[in-house]
């Protein structure tokens, strides 16, 4: 049976996935094989929580609007949808930065938003639609 040595490549692998475990309890941080699961694992959950990260920011900002939405004797939705008539665009990552650091200027946003929803909705036309059958087959 011939002779293997370690490989030079194999040997930069290993490496590489230690110094990725660097800071793991116990022999996780030590042993190639556990670190190699762990680091594995690991970059799986980063992979997954860089995605969560952005849906737990979502829900903290629309909390931040709906408490200050309350203070200002408004729901959350309708503010929101008053927002849309009144065709003002802003994100919900700044209206949560007014509602903490600006609740005059958040306050001003309300009024607006309670104007439009005042405002009576312009008419759509209803627009009738014809459908075509399709010609009868003769027997």
């Amino acid at each position: 049976m011939p002779r293997v040595k370690g490989g030079y490549v194999t040997r930069r692998r290993r490496k590489a996935v230690l110094k990725l475990a660097k800071g793991y309890y116990g022999s996780k941080h030590t042993i190639y094989r556990t670190a190699h699961e762990q680091v594995m694992r690991s970059l799986r959950y980063a992979y997954r929580d860089r995605k969560q990260r952005k849906r737990e920011f979502r829900k903290l900002w629309i909390q931040r609007i709906n408490a200050a939405c309350q203070l200002n004797d408004i729901k959350y939705s309708r503010f929101i949808n008053g927002l849309a008539q009144a065709n003002i665009e802003i994100n919900r990552k700044m209206l949560a930065d007014m509602a903490v650091n600006d609740p005059a200027g958040f306050a001003k946003l309300v009024d607006q938003a309670k104007k439009a929803l005042e405002k009576p909705k312009a008419k759509v036309e209803e627009k009738t639609i014809f459908l075509k059958t399709a010609p009868k087959a003769k027997n």
